[in-house]
């Protein structure tokens, strides 16, 4: 009789609380999406949150991330510099943001880097800004960009591929 297999370890997003983790577990988290990389607009009146598809000017909107990312608080002074203690207090996130989901006690979904192992998922699955935004500088009057979308899961992200309705796993 032998011994039954240890169970693997739980990944790290599963078994530390986000004020535990290590800056490079931290920065992992990161999806590359760039939803958080695109301009909102706060109603003075309402205090509401509007959603742009006007980039940031150091995103790259081919590839989701930023382009001086170490500096980019130089070039762009509010930039929000994410902690944990300051997840509490940003009403914009998108519903997808790694950050977000795990403060709230929900899971890593499928097209995660950290959970596909690869890069491209959050592309493909329609979450991220590749082929939606707009450059800073080509975008004129923000107020012309509004959209829903960043505040939105998209469909596709919500199921993985071989599982969809109509999908073989054969």
């Amino acid at each position: 009789m032998t011994a039954a297999a240890a169970d693997p370890p739980l990944p790290f997003w599963k078994a530390k609380p986000l004020e535990r983790m290590t800056r490079t577990e931290w920065e992992s988290l990161c999806d590359g999406c760039g939803r958080c990389c695109l301009h909102k607009l706060r109603d003075e009146d309402t205090d509401e949150v509007a959603h742009t598809n006007v980039a940031c000017r150091l995103l790259t909107i081919e590839t989701c991330r930023c382009s001086d990312y170490e500096n980019r608080r130089a070039w762009v002074p509010d930039c929000v510099k994410l902690t944990p203690g300051r997840l509490k207090r940003i009403d914009w996130l998108p519903p997808t943001c790694a950050y977000r989901v795990l403060a709230e006690g929900r899971d890593l979904a499928w097209w995660h880097p950290l959970v596909s192992g690869d890069p491209e998922t959050v592309h493909r699955a329609g979450v991220s800004v590749r082929g939606k935004a707009v450059r800073e500088r080509d975008a004129g009057p923000f107020e012309h960009h509004i959209v829903q979308w960043p505040g939105q899961v998209p469909r596709r992200a919500a199921t993985p591929p071989n599982t969809r309705q109509g999908s073989s796993t054969r």
